[in-house]
């Protein structure tokens, strides 16, 4: 895989040297859910947990991106370093699935993402129980483990797969996503909703789910995910007309096809 022309990613090893990092720090969380004690698990605020394994995650992440990129500031969702939301920046979530980690459900993940402002430039998200690496740089296509990858080409709603997540605070459009959720639930195969969003866009990005959805996110959620998808083939967008999913807290992302199918029925 060959680095962009940004003036900002000079080196051509740069996204294997972020997934090395990934994979150390995903070996860490691996350890450090075998010691979890209830102690070490915290509120942030309701129902929102945070561990120190998020904390010290996010500080190995800042240490070793810090290395790889000196130019670029953060924005991270534990806030160990004071973040910045535009320029050329590391978006970072070091546990994307913090309330699955706390109770062993192995549906969780790193996510790594370099921007210059609204343009990303490099994703990369690694599940540390599956050990399965997804990653993306600006035109180069995205991979896992290696392999390129592409988003599902399914245009039947009736035929796809979709992915959501549950809100967890600001349950003020609760009846319009319940009532969402009830016309989708007729028309598609199936929907689930894992828990860690990086991982849902990863698998939109691998033709796993056909489309995913969801309200109430950050840039650290989506970020790393969004190039995945498009550099996949796929499409994203915000649910309404004008959202941008870096910045609107909601996203939809998706193959081609079903992109204007599932966006009508969030949007009756």
């Amino acid at each position: 895989m060959l680095l962009n022309s940004s003036p900002f990613l000079l080196q051509p090893d740069l996204i294997s040297k972020v997934e090395a990092l990934a994979l150390d720090c995903g070996a860490y969380l691996m350890q450090a859910r075998e010691q979890l004690q209830t102690e070490q698990v915290h509120f942030k605020d309701t129902h929102n947990l945070v561990t120190h394994a998020d904390l010290e995650c996010e500080k190995r992440l800042i240490e070793g991106l810090s290395t790889l990129c000196p130019q670029a500031a953060f924005q991270t969702e534990e806030g160990v370093v004071v973040g910045v939301s535009e320029g050329l920046r590391w978006i970072i979530d070091p546990l994307d699935g913090t309330t699955n980690f706390v109770h062993n459900l192995p549906f969780y993940s790193i996510s790594i993402a370099l921007a210059q402002d609204d343009d990303l430039l490099l994703g990369v998200v690694f599940a540390p129980c599956t050990r399965e690496m997804f990653s993306a740089v600006k035109g180069a296509g995205a991979f896992l483990n290696g392999v390129p990858i592409r988003a599902s080409d399914q245009e039947h709603l009736e035929d796809a797969l979709l992915a959501t997540g549950f809100p967890y605070y600001r349950f003020d459009r609760m009846e319009e996503y319940m009532a969402s959720l009830g016309q989708l639930m007729r028309q598609c195969r199936g929907l689930r909703r894992l828990g860690s969003a990086a991982l849902d866009l990863a698998y939109v990005a691998c033709g796993r789910f056909d489309a995913y959805f969801e309200h109430n996110l950050q840039p650290w959620d989506v970020a790393a995910g969004i190039l995945l998808v498009r550099e996949a083939g796929g499409v994203v967008r915000g649910i309404r007309e004008g959202v941008n999913p870096l910045h609107g807290t909601e996203i939809l992302a998706s193959g081609q096809r079903l992109s204007e199918p599932v966006c009508r029925e969030l949007n009756p």
